[in-house]
């Protein structure tokens, strides 16, 4: 586990070098591949506690969840930029953030957080977060949206006839890719990552489209968790050339950990290779030494431990460290999973460049790769993997802003 960057015993020299990576990879600005947005309105603690994690709310056997690496992160962390000592309880934290009101919290805490670009998921429960306008506003930045896969073919089969399925996702899909940076699928939460690596055909397409209309008619909630539809959106994502984001790893009560291991993704890795299309694989704690080790030896694949950094808070060191063991540096990628509490991006990326430079520090100290080596890797990390994968460093830069 990387030292506490008060810990000087390695002596002057390792120390010194820590502080010159600590200022280095604090100034750089940091683009944060997948977030969704926050809550505009003010919360009460239960509202509050709901957001910090992934449990669904505050229960009566686990206590608060202010009480989890996550929640002494936001008091420890957050505290000092709503003008409160580190550590503050938690009733005098939320009382001082309900003074300064929802706006102010959020303008502190997102520009606190040194993200210069966000690329939003506007898929999940849009209606009661800000659009990615609205978070680029508030952070003094520039936002992007992400479309998610699922959501487009759940509009579809609402609004249109099964028979047109086909044709009008891929239209909408098509329309999307105008403006948007990429692409999301939550196959991981609906059918597992276990998914067949080949193109559906068409007509298995328009049974499948048939088969959900008609249970929607009977009832059924309008909810896509077919895996040949859900592979038919895939490949459309493909020929349409921009990345393509994955869930995988831990995730709330809706997920079976099991089937979101992402090495189930190999198969498609394997048909995928040589498309020209990035694969990003999210959050993938607890796998992410199985994600880093399909980003060594799949060229278009990106990681990230986007979820895992605010949860598991003091520990964020080691988690990094373990994903960069075999993950080429030039595949790894920032996110901060932030959603609903603007709390949980300042989090991520505090404790992420914290973990960075602390592991960057140790190489330099150890002679395992140069200060030079050391300043080009944070840069890679924090920003320039992500313009490279989503086609921001050339003739692609600025497509699709929202900001």
């Amino acid at each position: 586990m990387a030292r506490s960057s008060d810990d000087t015993s390695a002596g002057p020299s390792r120390s010194g070098e820590r502080r010159r990576l600590e200022e280095l990879v604090g100034r750089v600005a940091f683009v944060d591949h997948h977030c969704h947005g926050i809550v505009r309105g003010p919360l009460d603690r239960a509202g509050f506690e709901s957001l910090l994690c992934e449990a669904d709310a505050p229960g009566p056997w686990h206590g608060s969840l202010f009480d989890t690496q996550v929640g002494l992160a936001v008091r420890r962390l957050c505290s000092p930029l709503l003008d409160l000592a580190p550590h503050a309880p938690a009733d005098d934290y939320l009382a001082r953030r309900a003074e300064l009101g929802s706006d102010e919290v959020a303008r502190r805490l997102l520009r606190g957080a040194g993200i210069s670009e966000f690329f939003v998921d506007t898929g999940f429960r849009p209606d009661g977060l800000t659009t990615p306008d609205e978070l680029a506003a508030r952070a003094g930045a520039s936002a992007r949206e992400i479309v998610r896969l699922e959501s487009v073919a759940e509009r579809v089969i609402a609004d249109h006839r099964a028979g047109d399925f086909v044709a009008t996702c891929r239209d909408g899909l098509a329309a999307a890719a105008a403006t948007a940076i990429g692409f999301k699928s939550i196959a991981a939460y609906r059918v597992g990552l276990d998914l067949a690596p080949d193109r559906p055909a068409t007509s298995e397409v328009a049974a499948a489209a048939a088969r959900w209309a008609a249970g929607i008619e009977r009832g059924a909630p309008i909810r896509l968790a077919d895996e040949t539809l859900i592979r038919f959106l895939i490949w459309t994502a493909v020929d349409l050339g921009l990345p393509i984001q994955f869930h995988t790893g831990f995730g709330d009560a809706d997920a079976d950990l099991g089937r979101c291991d992402p090495l189930l993704l190999a198969p498609l890795l394997r048909a995928t290779a040589g498309l020209g299309v990035p694969i990003m694989l999210l959050h993938t704690y607890p796998f992410h030494r199985h994600a880093g080790a399909l980003a060594q030896v799949f060229d278009h694949v990106f990681v990230d431990v986007g979820l895992a950094m605010q949860n598991v808070g003091s520990r964020a060191g080691q988690v990094l460290a373990e994903l960069l063991e075999l993950a080429p540096f030039g595949s790894v990628v920032f996110s901060s999973d932030g959603y609903g509490l603007p709390e949980l991006f300042h989090v991520s990326a505090t404790l992420f460049r914290r973990a960075l430079s602390d592991f960057l520090a140790a190489g330099v100290a150890d002679d395992a790769w140069s200060h030079l080596d050391a300043e080009r890797i944070a840069r890679l990390i924090a920003a320039d993997n992500a313009h490279r994968a989503y086609g921001l460093d050339g003739e692609g830069a600025g497509r699709g802003s929202l900001a």
